[in-house]
């Protein structure tokens, strides 16, 4: 979906940091599905998700089931110790 079609207000950008303002802007719809975006390009296309699907996703990545984007190993040990270990802490 056009993100122009769901408006200006609202979005946030909760991923946002020191990489030249290229960031992932997020809008969470009145009916709980969240829509995803480009900054860059704010009347390009929109990722709609459902609420169960971010909440699957936000949770598999808080525990460690996208690590291997990093480009680490998330099942070696580092000096702050394994993944599991750095979530429990």
């Amino acid at each position: 979906m056009p993100a122009k079609h769901l408006g200006a207000e609202g979005w946030r950008k909760p991923w946002s940091g020191p990489n030249g303002g290229a960031c992932v802007e997020v809008l969470k719809l009145t009916d709980g599905r969240v829509a995803l975006r480009q900054s860059t390009d704010p009347d390009g296309p929109a990722l709609i998700y459902t609420h169960h699907e971010i909440e699957t996703f936000i949770r598999g990545a808080k525990a460690g089931a996208a690590d291997f984007l990093l480009g680490r190993d998330p099942h070696l040990t580092s000096p702050k110790g394994t993944g599991t270990e750095r979530r429990a802490a």
